[in-house]
């Protein structure tokens, strides 16, 4: 086991009718706020309504900014950072689901630097004070809420990039499963393959000696197939929401990777395929993990082997783990099937002519991705073929 450090502060706002505690919440940070949203759901739902009113009973004053696209784009981030500059902002609130999130984080990060925005996402430290945030969540998914990172698109190139900083974690945020009802089954879906992807990044590591947290991963993604399985019977199953919007938090406050490494390097993969395409990016995980593992399984056949026993139920196979192994690849594959998603290119009606410039862009700026196993271009390229 590795030697760790795990610190996450924020505040957990858990349940039904938890959202009507926003507008006090956010007098303890501030008086005067930028408001985040997306589209209209928040309006149809009546959840914008509930949010200003809560914030309006507190003596709080906001400046809206709507308009975040799935695969939130920097252009939309650098208007959300003149608005707090010009009006003094020092909080922010986003109401829904990753995108806003990341959107929100990317404000918060760039509002006191003196650059542009997307430095940070390309390299740049950040050596400055971020904003504070919080989240009213409404779709389960990304981890977000407690997590410290935030993945920005970048128009110009069609570039996909991560940053990381423990300020940017919320100061609060606020999850009611009852939120998520009115969820589109494929969101659902897509989130479900989201969160499923962060356990695996976890758990797929050459560290050994993690007894614990192995056994925290494999717990929480048999949470989230079962209670995703449910979902799709019955949406409005309260429990089985619960379940998922809670499943999806801890797969990424960072709990599961106390002393251990991860690997990261199908989220990498996938934010070309998304950042090109904007594809969701769960359908995108749902198309680029399996592919990996093909690619992967031999470095460590043991390690598939035990997740198709403790998190399918499969005998592992003595005197051939190998067979083991490949029977939970497809035993993941028929899961994502099951939650009506795309396992390959063809099934989510992608084209195939880019899968070089992805491969490319992948290590633009470094030599490799992945730590379970080094991915190159040419070893991007491969997997990528194993998508098709």
């Amino acid at each position: 086991m590795n030697n760790f450090i795990f610190q996450n502060s924020t505040k957990l706002i858990f349940g039904k009718n938890t959202e009507d505690s926003v507008g006090s919440e956010i007098k303890n940070y501030s008086n005067k706020i930028l408001l985040h949203y997306g589209g209209g759901s928040i309006i149809k739902t009546g959840l914008y309504n509930k949010i200003t009113k809560s914030l309006k009973d507190s003596g709080v004053e906001f400046i809206e900014l709507s308009g975040v696209k799935p695969n939130p784009r920097v252009s939309l981030v650098r208007e959300g950072i003149d608005i707090c500059r010009k009006e003094n902002i020092d909080f922010i609130l986003a109401v829904g689901g990753g995108s806003v999130i990341d959107s929100s984080k990317a404000i918060a990060a760039g509002v006191n630097y003196a650059g542009d925005v997307w430095d940070l996402y390309t390299g740049t430290p950040i050596n400055h004070e971020c904003l504070k945030l919080a989240t009213v969540l409404t779709i389960p998914a990304a981890g977000s809420e407690t997590s410290s990172g935030s993945v920005i698109t970048n128009e110009d190139g069609l570039y996909k990039r991560a940053l990381g900083y423990p300020t940017l974690r919320p100061q609060f945020s606020i999850l009611n499963p009852e939120l998520t009802f009115t969820l589109p089954k494929y969101q659902t879906s897509c989130g479900v393959a989201d969160m499923l992807a962060h356990v695996m990044e976890r758990y797929f590591t050459n560290q050994t000696n993690v007894d614990l947290t192995d056994r925290l991963c494999e717990a929480t993604m048999k949470t989230i197939i079962d209670n995703g399985l449910r979902l799709m019977k019955n949406p409005n199953d309260y429990d089985a929401r619960a379940e998922i919007m809670l499943a999806g938090t801890v797969a990424h406050n960072d709990s599961l990777n106390m002393g251990r490494d991860g690997d990261w390097a199908s989220h990498d993969i996938e934010h070309e395929l998304s950042g090109i395409y904007d594809i969701a990016h769960g359908a995108g995980l749902s198309i680029i993990f399996p592919a990996w593992m093909k690619y992967v399984y031999k470095n460590n056949i043991n390690r598939f082997a035990q997740f198709g026993n403790r998190v399918f139920n499969l005998d592992i196979n003595l005197n051939n783990p190998e067979e083991t192994a490949l029977h939970a690849i497809e035993k993941l594959e028929e899961f994502f099937k099951a939650m009506e998603l795309p396992i390959r290119f063809k099934d989510a009606k992608l084209p195939e002519d880019r899968i070089d410039e992805m491969s490319k862009k992948l290590v633009h700026h470094k030599d490799h991705v992945g730590g379970f196993l080094p991915i190159r271009e040419k070893d991007a390229l491969k997997i990528l073929k194993l998508a098709l």
